[in-house]
């Protein structure tokens, strides 16, 4: 993992600790993702967590919605200690969140935050009394809060307020701008209410997720002149597939180029049987894509074209990038900078070497019609052409090797 590029502003935010990890405060842009599994079921979430850890998540969050939830809270913990994953774990908790951070303290102890929606924590005259519940237990466990408002679940008697006053002016305003203005109020409004209850703004994280990206963008471009919190960004329900990735990577995109944002989840509705980390690998992609964080060498490849009716190219590309993905834990525990290494791919001779020489390890395959060569350049300059059938696996060697001999060998632990 790098550090945070310098290239591009920062909104200036209190840092908030979880775990081992911090969110805001200057520190680099944080990866999280939340698991899909019956909470109730230990080894299968467990086993989720890891996995998402594994793939880049540096923050957990789980579903804790019921007793059994609850229950298996201390025994998810105690399964990922014993795999050595130490991803802060945060429970999601709507509706009964004070009764069970209340009745189960073991579940209490062992989440490392809690997420709170202020439009799901009781309703009417319970509301107030239930959110302070929740705000005296993290108090309690010395446990950071995200306040997570969803326009999905606001404070339905606060924007009725809202719209009741709107509706009065002489000019009003339109629906959405006031549901947007609603959405910051709870959030602000939440986080004041926990400041008063003794809750440090070192101690709370703020949210305001909607699914339209230019909502997104401007409820975080309010909130982040309103505030000085941690603030944690999503586009929520973003959608399955490209879709998706296009909306999230849309609305993020340009909210980071400002400056704003300390954490990120990427909400993918999975493929049917897909597999849970690509929600991971995409945020990790946009921040590294943007310059601001390293997480993997990046590979480049080109498009294609009628230059290259041959698919191998592609599939080089593929295994290469799978490769190198395969290749990350050991190399990151090895070496250190390996993260911004730059690999390349191309199919033909018109941007092949060019594009060759500007990563630290390329190869040129041949197009259509082009000689069955392949140069691989290193750091600029050409060191061999490869031929034949082998070229995949001898290529994986070069990169392999590059490795060995380019990046400073980290410390053995052991010794």
């Amino acid at each position: 993992m790098s550090e945070q590029s310098a290239s591009l502003p920062r909104r200036e935010s209190v840092g908030v600790t979880i775990g081992d990890v911090t969110i805001g405060g200057g520190a680099p842009i944080v990866v999280q993702s939340m698991t899909n599994t019956d909470t109730a079921d230990a080894e299968a979430t467990a086993a989720q967590v890891a996995a998402l850890a594994a793939a880049g998540s540096e923050i957990v969050r789980i579903t804790v919605d019921t007793e059994e939830a609850a229950m298996a809270v201390p025994a998810i913990r105690e399964r990922l200690e014993k795999l050595g994953c130490q991803a802060p774990l945060v429970g999601d908790f709507h509706y009964n969140g004070h009764k069970l951070l209340s009745d189960y303290p073991d579940c209490a102890r062992a989440l490392d935050k809690f997420r709170i929606n202020p439009g799901n924590v009781g309703f009417r005259d319970k509301r107030d009394r239930q959110f302070a519940v929740m705000i005296e237990k993290a108090l309690e466990y010395a446990k950071p809060v995200r306040i997570g408002v969803n326009w999905g679940s606001l404070d339905n008697d606060l924007l009725t307020g809202m719209m009741d006053a709107n509706a009065k002016l002489a000019k009003p305003r339109e629906a959405r701008e006031v549901t947007r203005e609603a959405l910051v109020a709870s959030a602000l409004g939440s986080a004041e209410r926990a400041r008063e209850l003794g809750l440090g703004s070192d101690r709370i994280v703020l949210s305001c997720k909607v699914s339209s990206v230019q909502d997104l963008v401007a409820v975080y471009g309010d909130l982040a002149s309103r505030c000085d919190y941690a603030l944690h960004l999503g586009l929520t329900e973003a959608g399955m597939g490209s879709k998706g990735i296009v909306a999230s990577t849309a609305a993020l995109a340009v909210l980071l180029q400002q400056g704003i944002g300390d954490t990120i989840r990427i909400s993918l509705t999975p493929e049917p049987d897909g597999d849970r980390t690509q929600e991971v690998i995409v945020a990790q992609q946009i921040l590294q894509t943007m310059g601001l964080r390293s997480f993997t060498p990046m590979v480049a490849a080109c498009p294609g074209c009628g230059r290259t009716t041959s698919t191998y190219f592609q599939e080089l590309a593929s295994q290469i990038e799978g490769y190198v993905r395969a290749q990350m834990p050991r190399w990151r525990e090895s070496y250190v900078g390996v993260e911004e290494m730059q690999l390349a791919v191309m199919g033909c001779i018109v941007n092949g070497p060019g594009e060759s020489k500007l990563a630290n390890v390329g190869i040129s395959l041949p197009g259509s019609g082009e000689q069955p060569a392949a140069p691989v350049f290193i750091d600029g300059k050409k060191t061999v052409t490869l031929r034949g059938s082998a070229i995949a696996e001898e290529f994986k060697k070069i990169v392999d090797d590059y490795v060995a001999q380019t990046y400073e060998k980290r410390p053995d632990p052991a010794t």
